[in-house]
């Protein structure tokens, strides 16, 4: 490996080379940052730039875009509550909130510093591990992933929080929302009442920031008082203390790992993406969470964990493309297009073939977060002055810039028109206190998971496959622990069951990983058995000592 990064090095390590990365870095945070203006049309933007440059260079620069935009989301996710790229979204759960109770420094300067942390982790993940960590996404079937996507729907339950009827009534109603349009096999218009325009659906983009940007903000002009005030609050200097930021997240460094290590797994899924594991992250934090009350209030742990995953998650991308030559998402999928661009073919031996462009990707990706870091400290200042300004005037110029943005999306009207409804559905459903987040997740996975199930009954109608392939045993079976979280999390300590729910959890989960394919994952599962058995006595023991003090 060693030797490999020496030939990689002169490579990348040339002022060029570096200045066309920072170039890069800036342009995906300001891609980030704008609502409506996603990462992979940044990267496609740059794309014709890199015709001309070598493979290291024109793959350097796209990482850097890819890096800098996936961080660049959390600035106006946290400042003005509408996350910049759909890969911010839990991030605007805490962020916002923290940053309207007069602390937008300490906002920004966690959120920067997770973001580092969850790409440094990735980089170095994608190093080490890169060829065995991708087997893994190959022994993923259409089914492991539909099950994966249930699993992801049951986060509703645990964001919901005492809401749980509300919570899951508006997770229906983002998957209802998913279905109008086409269907995706056989191309019959659902839900459309007539209206040919919208046979081609709701665009997830529009319907996100019409919730969490006209509807937030429907709510924050309603009144001439209101309007009049500025973003933050009082207006005054802010002070973003990096240090200190840094030292919070670093207090916190199990969930900024736990974190990392979910972004680096849902990476390695192709086509899962950021857009799922920032919001997976968030639901782990919030159960592991001692203060899960806080959460949506401005719990720093609601901040570290969706930005930490979703910096890792493109890690995890770059693992797939480069171990098996296969896109982990879009932005992969454009990188692999360069690389044939240059004639270099991308399959599973392109490490050991072209190993002076492999190592390069991997030093661009690690150099990568170090320029993100030192350029959003030195952006985010002209970031935060947004808090001065008044309500109504930030509202118009947003509004308008979103609409702006839905446009230039797909070139059509009907997009403008999904921001202008959704918006107040958004406005209604703050009103009449329904969370907005489990509708937001079921636009987001409801196409996905129609699209999965559709391919497992192309293949076979047997429902019986559900349980028979282990990966998808194992998603089940977690969605049905996550469904009963919210109930072990409340009477935890009070209830005797609560004693035994994680011993349980690990018994039951120990079930598909011994199924699995391997020598280590038999090991991994008796040690899960093991592990559970353990807990259970403890619990049994501490239980029984009272009574035999007595």
């Amino acid at each position: 490996m060693f030797e490999n990064i020496a030939l990689a090095a002169p490579e990348l390590f040339t002022l060029t080379t570096m200045m066309l990365m920072l170039a890069g870095t800036f342009a995906g945070l300001l891609a980030g940052a704008v609502p409506g203006f996603t990462i992979a049309m940044a990267v496609v933007l740059v794309l014709p730039f890199t015709f001309s440059m070598t493979p290291v260079q024109g793959l350097a620069t796209m990482i850097a875009v890819y890096v800098g935009g996936l961080s660049g989301g959390l600035m106006s996710g946290i400042l003005t509550g509408i996350p910049g790229t759909p890969s911010s979204v839990a991030t605007t759960f805490d962020g916002y909130p923290l940053a309207r109770s007069g602390k937008p420094g300490l906002a920004l300067g966690i959120g920067i510093w997770s973001s580092f942390f969850g790409g440094v982790f990735a980089a170095i993940v994608l190093m080490l591990v890169a060829p065995q960590l991708a087997l893994i996404g190959l022994e993923f079937q259409p089914v492991d992933y539909f099950s994966l996507i249930i699993f992801a729907l049951t986060v509703t339950a645990s964001l919901a929080g005492d809401q749980m009827v509300k919570g899951l009534m508006s997770g229906l109603l983002g998957l209802l929302v998913a279905t109008v349009g086409s269907d995706v096999v056989f191309g019959q218009p659902r839900f459309t009442f007539g209206i040919d325009v919208a046979e081609q659906g709701f665009a997830f983009l529009p319907v996100l920031v019409g919730i969490f940007a006209f509807g937030r903000l429907l709510g924050d002009v309603k009144s001439r008082e209101k309007a009049h005030q500025p973003l933050g609050g009082e207006a005054h200097a802010v002070h973003i203390d990096y240090l200190g930021a840094a030292r919070e997240v670093l207090r916190r460094w199990g969930n900024v790992l736990r974190s990392s290590a979910i972004g680096v797994f849902v990476g390695v899924l192709p086509a899962a993406g950021s857009t799922i594991s920032n919001v997976l992250a968030y639901d782990q934090a919030k159960k592991t969470s001692r203060e899960h009350d806080q959460f949506g209030k401005g719990a720093i742990d609601g901040i570290i964990a969706p930005e930490a995953a979703n910096n890792s998650t493109a890690g995890g991308a770059l693992i797939v493309m480069m171990a098996l030559g296969l896109p982990g998402d879009i932005m992969t999928a454009i990188m692999l297009g360069a690389l044939l661009i240059h004639d270099v073919i991308p399959s599973p031996s392109f490490i050991s073939d072209e190993p002076t462009i492999a190592y390069a990707i991997f030093l661009a990706f690690f150099v990568a977060n170090f320029m993100m870091l030192a350029l959003q400290s030195v952006t985010v200042r002209g970031f935060v002055l947004i808090t001065k300004v008044k309500l109504y005037m930030l509202a118009a110029v947003i509004l308008f810039y979103c609409a702006l943005g839905m446009f230039a999306l797909n070139n059509v009207t009907w997009d403008m028109w999904t921001l202008f409804f959704f918006g107040i559905v958004g406005f209604l459903m703050r009103a009449l206190g329904f969370p907005i987040v489990p509708l937001v997740l079921g636009v987001v996975l409801g196409g996905i998971a129609e699209a999965r199930l559709s391919q497992v009954f192309a293949r076979s109608d047997d429902v019986m496959v559900f349980l028979s392939r282990p990966w998808s045993l194992f998603f089940l079976l977690l969605a049905c622990f996550s469904i009963f979280f919210p109930l072990y999390q409340k009477h935890r300590g009070k209830a005797a069951w609560t004693r035994f729910y994680p011993s349980v959890l690990l018994v039951v989960m120990a079930y598909p990983v011994f199924l699995m394919p391997g020598t280590i994952r038999p090991v991994l599962a008796a040690g899960m058995v093991v592990a559970g058995i353990g807990l259970a006595v403890l619990q049994l023991r501490r239980s029984r000592a009272p009574q035999t003090t007595k």
